[in-house]
């Protein structure tokens, strides 16, 4: 079941306390004395460490092997044992990361106990990382896609910015990825293992927004019969994301000031403020500015938030992004009956680009997810889109059925090291990619220019990396030894 290392000095309790272990299933590694048990936490991985304090009756051993097990990754659960200890040494083992302190004598079963305590704290720990490793990867940079000019600014400041504690202000329409910018702030930057707790400010009435916000006092108004904590508790050493920050009261505006100001909360109906460290992300889609002028938003909160600020690009206004967009929610959907995976007719995928987008790119998400629904085959045509597009479809010309267009790979897909990258031209159609120079006679109809050739190289081979970590950009600028942000400045240079 589990890999036990056990170190006391005393070989009949190393022998009882094996067998017992061992009758429960685990694989004990028994110790003597501390020769051997440096080498074995390397070499074994325990999952679990019961060690005596003092292995020789005169020095602690005990603590530098709780040290050096605490120092591990993932770090097992020590249990420290002794006859000979005191609460101090009690109270430092457990400040050192010791799960638990046993005093001798014990009872086995006690021991038994905590050991299967230990091994379900170590469990939930490592399930926890496996889930937040899950997060970071789901809300990495390339899970914000997009090539057009306007879209890489976004990535550079968020690549720049990511692992600081700066407040940052995202603006854009909704439906344009405010929330998924935020979410790849933080788990990008150092405080990706505390929470990150978003609020729809404009989806609470006033009174109940303050409670949720920072919590309050029993009795401090009508229905509090407990203390409770408000989100900025809860958020404590990570990240909060006011959504929709433009509608917030003005009394909770300048409450809202203090927290940036001081690092301090007040809970409603307490007179002692609490000290948090948590970093702020607003949003919103309305202009602050005009907001400012109609007295409806503080100015001084406004600078407070806008210390940087992320523009996110509407829908239309970016419609280069839209073939990739589309590929990216077809992605891992297959038709069930054929087992083929769907395709957008090229007069499919022309009616997506000519459409306006007013929900941006939630709207396109929804569209794409009905046509999938709706279709009798894994060819999405352009009668299979919502109504509201079909009036941007162009002339039919009888043959959508045999023109199935090429959509580019989204960033993070799955790319085959033998397909050739598909480049979209700006209005979103399919045009031919850059076709390598490898092997080509130098001869005078074949010279171009040195700068063209090498250019052309560099973004054969970017591509080849690319297609090695699966589209992973993160992976490949480490592979490249290049920074994030030039991997994505190369890209976009070529319109990738």
């Amino acid at each position: 079941m589990a890999k036990i290392i056990l170190v006391d000095d005393e070989l009949t309790m190393v022998q009882m306390v094996a067998e017992v272990l061992r009758a429960d299933g685990h694989e004990v590694f028994p110790f003597t004395n501390y020769a051997g048990v440096v080498e074995a936490l390397a070499t074994q991985h325990p999952d679990l460490v019961v060690t005596d304090l003092y292995l020789d009756k005169t020095r602690p051993g005990g603590h530098e092997i709780l040290k050096k097990a605490r120092a591990l990754s993932p770090p097992p659960a020590v249990i420290v044992i002794s006859g000979l200890g005191t609460v101090e040494d009690a109270v430092k083992a457990m400040k050192f990361g010791a799960f638990d302190f046993l005093r001798k004598p014990f009872n086995l079963d006690e021991l038994k106990l905590c050991v299967r305590r230990a091994l379900s704290y170590t469990e939930a720990v490592a399930e926890n990382t496996q889930l937040r490793k899950e997060l970071r990867r789901q809300y990495r940079f390339s899970q914000i896609i997009g090539a057009n000019a306007a879209m890489q600014e976004v990535f550079r400041i968020v690549e720049r910015v990511a692992d600081t504690d700066t407040t940052v202000l995202v603006l854009g329409e909704s439906g344009t990825g405010k929330e998924l910018v935020a979410r790849a702030l933080h788990y990008n930057s150092r405080r990706a293992t505390c929470p990150f707790v978003p609020l729809n400010c404009s989806a609470l009435p006033e009174n109940l927004l303050e409670s949720e916000l920072f919590g309050h006092r029993k009795g401090a108004f009508t229905g509090a019969i407990a203390d409770k904590d408000g989100l900025f508790h809860e958020a404590n050493g990570g990240t909060i994301f006011l959504d929709e920050i433009g509608t917030m009261p003005a009394q909770l505006q300048s409450r809202l000031l203090r927290v940036l100001q001081e690092k301090e909360v007040r809970r409603v109906g307490d007179n002692t403020p609490s000290q948090v460290d948590v970093r702020v992300i607003a949003a919103t889609n309305e202009k602050l500015e005009e907001l400012m002028k109609s007295g409806r938003f503080r100015e001084d909160l406004y600078y407070r938030l806008n210390v940087v600020n992320v523009q996110l690009p509407a829908l239309r206004e970016r419609a280069d992004d839209i073939p990739m967009l589309a590929a990216h929610f077809l992605k891992d959907k297959v038709h069930l009956r054929s087992g083929k995976p769907f395709r957008l007719t090229q007069r499919a995928l022309d009616t997506l680009v000519a459409y306006p987008w007013p929900g941006n790119v939630r709207e396109l998400g929804n569209a794409i997810e009905r046509a999938v629904v709706l279709t009798d085959g894994p060819l999405i045509r352009a009668r299979d889109l919502p109504p509201a597009l079909q009036k941007y479809a162009p002339v039919d010309d009888g043959l959508e059925d045999q023109q199935a267009a090429e959509t580019t790979a989204p960033v993070g897909a799955n790319i085959s090291p033998d397909a050739a990258p598909i480049v979209t031209s700006p209005t979103g159609a399919p045009a031919a990619a850059a076709a390598p120079h490898d092997d080509i006679p130098v001869t005078s109809g074949t010279i171009v220019p040195l700068k063209k050739f090498i250019r052309d190289h560099e973004l054969n081979y970017l591509r080849q990396v690319l297609n090695r970590t699966n589209g992973d950009k993160e992976e490949a600028a480490r592979l490249l030894d290049v920074s994030l942000a030039t991997l994505y400045r190369k890209l976009a240079e070529e319109g990738e």
